[in-house]
């Protein structure tokens, strides 16, 4: 199963928001992945295995997989742009 990466902070509360947002977004289209909040300071190990990383916060670098902007998400603007990339990325 294809896995999304969502970073904050801790990895408990914004981006455990998002992920459970996202993950029920992508469950409502009939899309199968794993939706995962974990800690900004882990994020260079879990992007191994992801397909996509929504950040919280700007990223400092480049990643291999698409970034998307976590406060389309939260706010709803921008929101179905955001989802399509993460949707193209599990395709």
């Amino acid at each position: 199963m294809k896995r999304i990466i969502v970073a904050c902070g801790s990895g408990v509360a914004t981006s455990q928001t998002v992920a459970s947002k996202v993950q029920r977004l992508l469950r409502e289209r009939g899309i199968s992945a794993q939706v995962d909040a974990v800690d900004i300071k882990s994020i260079d190990t879990y992007i191994k295995t992801a397909a996509a990383y929504i950040a919280i916060t700007k990223p400092e670098k480049e990643y291999p997989v698409p970034v998307c902007n976590s406060i389309a998400f939260l706010t709803g603007v921008g929101m179905e742009k955001e989802l399509q990339k993460i949707i193209d990325a599990l395709r």
